[in-house]
């Protein structure tokens, strides 16, 4: 009973765990901006809580047990209740720290990004560590309860790992589009609490004196003699921490490159993280499952092995990611499967094999897989990915197995070790020559690559039909349309604009067009590679980049917006399709227009594009710039079948102009830009497409006018529950 016990509070604890990482990147995001360094540290810092956790609770476990049994399940229920207090406590330092950074102004992005690191760690370092911190605490009350029952670790990890599961799937599919994510946290805040009341109370139903460790043992449950091999001859504590590092380091690592290798099929809503996520801690739960299986029956699996199959199992993603194969997001999510089972299955077992139930070697072993995995995705990201892209990156890390598996077959000569090695390099011959990926220019027609820390960028095609795709995912074309998201707020001024601003360059195509009216006219795009494609797209990309007043500004928009003191005539907002992807409500939501309507001039005009979609989303754009704006105008899309929106909005009253006044009021350039790919067509004539898609405000609103989009609630992202029990 002890022990099923102690197994359900670890579920729950690893239910709030991916609860709060989760939620407090989200939240992270909102407060100090999209970029790379912000998500790298959030989870980083994550990683060095665990592990730096990992290794204090193993310590403080082991003298805790000696003085009394007790002890270490009341400082676990302690932990829980810290860990709670991170619900209240994380969001609201976020929101400070945001605010404060503020004060910085227009610093250096390095600047900036440094002190957001600071105040990110600051803020969750604590609540991570008490996380790490549980491990080695309930090992070492089960152990001083249990009598020598060494295999603890992978007991507890097995609960940990289902709860994680239950959680991200939770989390993602129920609970933040029910809640939000402040209330989110509250339910997790709850789960915590209740965790740490029973484990404080624990003791109490043991039998006997918990105090003495006298209690009624259950039966003895020892590791059973492992194969000779790699983990337990020639230094094998050694190698176990090394296996374990190297496991940590390479699975993280490959998860970053999933992430962007499987985003053409997958795409970039919540739900697909959500998915992989859901299938690589399923997997894991099964092998770790199969472990303890394989443990009870005396005969787990060897290491060589293992090392075999993980390398085996690591190409499968690539293999199976194929873009001339298939676009089956099934198949994508089960390449995942063998290489999470085989991780979830090597894992406890290395622990296991290295602790042997003792709490503070336990902690060690884990914190040393953790750090593993704070190092693995910085490597990827900053620099595999960036260097030799998805391909090579996942190839390199594959052969991390097959090294430990080589220095074994170097000392012995069996026919396991040869076979791995056969297997091995047929698997390798494979991924080699017959493998593409997304971001392979053979792929596509006349294409360029460009690789950074934040995204791979295809830029192909020829003349009209030139696109540009982010990770594999196609942003934008050249179509007239993102000229007129420049030239139809601009033509409703009755004065030429001094400065204007584009929140998402894609092909530059509205920056070019701004740069037609005069003044300054600035740029800001996520994606440094994005930029650089300029020239793909326009001849005269060179030219436009040197004229007075261009600027383009690599940032997030949101950021940039929120950390500047200029005002702006115009500021027009294109975000990246799809209007469903993950972080995309930063762009919509009440509270970015609340940052917007500061960087207004007095006769500012914001020009908010949404390029369609769910009716019902498009309804809660448009009533969250109303809530915003006292002035809001709606012109649907001329091109059919009009699903698009231009939603201008400001703080003087709107009217479009005559098209007589609209093109007087038009420069030179901006009149040739304007009719660019259609140089019969009268200038008159375009703009009568344009102006007579202009709608009542009131075709365009919910019918329920509290339907909004929020930092907190991102009705946008968050929609699998309404579209399945709500009205289409």
């Amino acid at each position: 009973m002890l022990r099923l016990t102690a197994f359900f509070l670890f579920v729950g604890s690893g239910f709030c765990g991916l609860l709060y990482q989760i939620v407090w990147l989200r939240l992270a995001l909102a407060s100090f901006g999209i970029v790379t360094p912000v998500l790298s540290v959030v989870l980083s810092v994550f990683m060095l809580g665990l592990a730096l956790g990992s290794w204090l609770g193993g310590r403080v476990a082991g003298r805790l047990t000696k003085r009394s049994a007790a002890a270490a399940a009341v400082a676990y229920g302690v932990a829980e209740f810290g860990i709670g207090a991170g619900a209240l406590i994380v969001p609201w330092a976020f929101d400070l720290g945001g605010q404060w950074l503020l004060g910085l102004g227009e610093s250096s992005s390095s600047a900036y990004l440094g002190m957001s690191a600071i105040v990110i760690t600051l803020s969750i370092l604590l609540f991570t560590t008490l996380m790490g911190a549980t491990f080695p605490l309930m090992m070492g009350f089960l152990r001083a309860n249990t009598r020598g029952d060494e295999e603890t670790f992978s007991f507890l990890y097995l609960g940990n790992v289902i709860g994680a599961m239950l959680g991200a799937v939770t989390t993602a599919v129920v609970l933040i589009e029910t809640l939000g994510f402040r209330n989110t946290l509250l339910v997790a805040a709850v789960i915590n609490a209740v965790i740490g009341v029973v484990a404080i109370l624990l003791p109490r139903f043991v039998s006997g004196s918990a105090d003495t460790a006298t209690v009624e043992a259950a039966p003895v449950r020892t590791l059973a003699p492992a194969p000779v091999d790699l983990g337990e001859q020639r230094s094998s504590k050694r190698l176990r921490l090394a296996l374990l590092f190297a496991t940590g380091f390479t699975s993280m690592a490959m998860e970053v490159t999933w992430t962007r290798a499987f985003t053409p099929v997958l795409q970039t809503t919540i739900y697909a993280f959500a998915a992989v996520l859901s299938v690589y801690l399923m997997a894991t739960w099964i092998g770790s499952a199969l472990y303890r299986r394989h443990l009870s029956q005396g005969r787990p699996a060897g290491t060589d092995k293992l090392l075999a199959l993980l390398f085996v199992s690591s190409l499968l993603p690539l293999v199976l990611n194929d873009p001339r194969w298939h676009e089956e997001p099934a198949i994508v999510l089960l390449s995942l499967v063998p290489i999470s089972l085989l991780l979830g299955y090597m894992t406890p077992q290395l622990v296991d094999d290295h602790a042997r139930g003792e709490p503070g070697a336990a902690g060690s072993a884990y914190a040393v897989n953790v750090v593993g995995c704070i190092l693995g995705p910085l490597f990827s990201g900053y620099v595999l990915l960036p260097l030799l892209g998805v391909k090579w990156a996942l190839l390199l890390m594959a052969l991390v197995y097959p090294v430990f598996l080589i220095g074994r077959a170097a000392m012995q000569t069996d026919k396991v070790a040869l076979g791995a090695k056969v297997v091995g390099v047929l698997a390798l011959v494979v991924a080699l020559f017959s493998t593409r990926t997304h971001e392979d220019p053979s792929v596509y027609v006349n294409a360029e690559v460009r690789r950074d820390a934040t995204a791979s960028v295809v830029a192909h095609g020829e003349g009209m039909k030139r696109m540009l795709l982010v990770n594999g995912v196609g942003i934008t074309e050249l179509d007239s349309i993102t000229k007129v998201m420049a030239h139809l707020p601009l033509v409703m001024r009755e004065k030429p604009p001094e400065s204007t601003c584009v929140i998402c360059f894609g092909m530059g195509t509205t920056f070019r067009s701004l740069g037609s009216w005069g003044g300054k006219f600035t740029a800001v795009e996520l994606v440094p590679s994005v930029c650089e494609s300029f020239g793909f797209f326009w001849d005269d990309a060179d030219e436009v980049r040197a004229r007075p007043g261009a600027r383009i500004v690599v940032d997030d928009g949101r950021r940039f917006l929120s950390r500047t003191e200029e005002k702006f005539d115009l500021i027009t907002i294109d975000p990246p399709p799809p209007v469903e992807a993950g972080g995309s409500s930063l762009l919509y939501s009440s509270e970015f227009y609340d940052v917007l309507r500061e960087r207004l001039s007095d006769t500012g005009i914001l020009q908010q594009w949404f390029p369609g979609g769910e009716a019902k989303i498009s309804q809660a754009v448009v009533n969250t710039v109303k809530e915003a704006f006292p002035h809001v105008i709606v012109l649907r899309d001329y091109r059919p079948p009009h699903s698009g929106l231009h939603i201008l909005a400001a703080e003087f009253p709107l009217a479009l102009p005559t098209i007589d006044e609209a093109v007087a009021r038009m420069p030179e350039a901006a009149k040739k830009d304007m009719v660019e790919w259609n140089p019969g067509m009268a200038l008159k004539f375009a703009w009568n497409l344009v102006f007579e898609q202009l709608k009542p405000l009131e075709e365009e609103l919910p019918d329920d006018p509290s339907i909004l989009i929020t930092d907190d609630r991102p009705y946008n992202e968050y929609f699998l529950l309404r579209r399945t029990f709500g009205d289409k």
